[in-house]
């Protein structure tokens, strides 16, 4: 007997538009999954101010947005009067360095253009454990992400707000507790460039302030994950508009990634998702394609060393006269390629 037979025309016309609805919600899951790409032309121009009268020694950085998973680096073009090398730092990440044989008399200027490719970056399991995980290298600095950082110390005090965070959430696995204080920063911390004190990541300015940029937010959630046994990065590079097209670019952006054994490396943006709250959801778990990533990490040693302390981050040029800071004029310009 036919089954179908006994089923009437008004079920069966059910039934079908649910398989259909299914269908169509399997579809939409799996085009929301396909990592959305940008391609644009960036340029950057550093211009170096005649050194003081006497200067023997001039050194120059620029770092250098680098190719990775989530990044395509080509047609690097460099526009400069004096020779260059193209260094390598920690973490994969690259620097322009120069230093001319004689002290410049006019302002130097160098410019950098290359195309970039950058894709959205997701972590499924961040949100359903049960996704297959996307297939990553070891990275062999997993230690280096549960050190502090000189303005993210991970001492008691900080141990012990972390460690409230977490409680109030009930959370248990390290994915809830990276949730929890994910939330946590979100819910309490403003985004609010008044003021003096924002901008350093200094992590007992931004959790006594409760504002500040990402580099402050991003301070808090690295230090509570470090603090509790996870692993925590830090990313610095350009922020670009969401709408196509050219313009300059005006400051910088940052962002963090946290690990666990059970989803690899999870992107989070929450000074992002503060900015725009109807993407609280988005951003844990993803970072989208409008950026572009200079270096990894903080307490940065440049290649050569510079004479001064380690930069607390890099992704402006950064230059010393005879070991003194020198400071440099920049501009950064993008034009869109494509858009997908």
């Amino acid at each position: 007997m036919n089954v179908s037979l006994l089923i009437s025309p008004a079920i069966r016309v059910g039934l079908l538009g649910a398989a259909g609805l299914l269908s169509g919600l399997s579809a939409h899951a799996q085009a929301a999954a396909k990592p959305r790409s940008r391609t644009f032309t960036l340029t950057s121009t550093a211009t170096v101010p005649v050194p003081p009268a006497g200067t023997k020694t001039l050194d120059l950085w620029l770092p250098l947005p680098h190719p990775d998973a989530n990044q395509d680096l080509r047609d690097l073009k460099i526009e400069s009067p004096v020779p260059y090398k193209i260094e390598k730092g920690a973490f994969g990440n690259q620097m322009l360095h120069l230093r001319p044989a004689t002290v410049p008399t006019a302002p130097l200027v160098v410019k950098l253009t290359a195309q970039i490719t950058r894709r959205e970056h997701l972590n499924l399991r961040a949100n359903t454990p049960t996704a297959r995980p996307a297939k990553e290298k070891t990275d062999p600095d997993l230690a280096r992400w549960l050190a502090p950082d000189r303005l993210v110390p991970l001492d008691a005090k900080i141990k012990q707000q972390a460690e409230e965070v977490v409680a109030k959430a009930n959370a248990k696995t390290p994915l809830e507790k990276a949730r929890a204080i994910y939330e946590h920063v979100v819910s309490t911390v403003t985004y609010d460039k008044t003021g003096q004190g924002w901008g350093r990541g200094d992590i007992y300015y931004a959790c006594d302030a409760r504002r500040g940029n990402c580099t402050d937010f991003h301070a808090i959630v690295i230090g509570y994950c470090r603090s509790l046994g996870i692993p925590a990065r830090f990313s610095i590079g350009l922020p670009l508009p969401a709408e196509r097209g050219h313009g300059e670019i005006k400051g910088y952006h940052c962002w963090a990634e946290f690990f666990t054994p059970e989803t690899g490396w999870v992107p989070v943006d929450a000074s992002e998702a503060a900015k725009n709250p109807d993407k609280r959801a988005y951003f844990f778990g993803a970072h989208d394609e409008n950026r572009v990533e200079f270096t990894r990490g903080r307490d940065v040693e440049l290649t050569p060393k510079q004479a001064g302390p380690p930069l607390n981050y890099f992704v402006y040029p950064y230059a010393e006269a005879d070991g003194q800071p020198l400071e440099v004029a920049r501009k950064y310009e993008y034009s869109d390629v494509t858009a997908q």
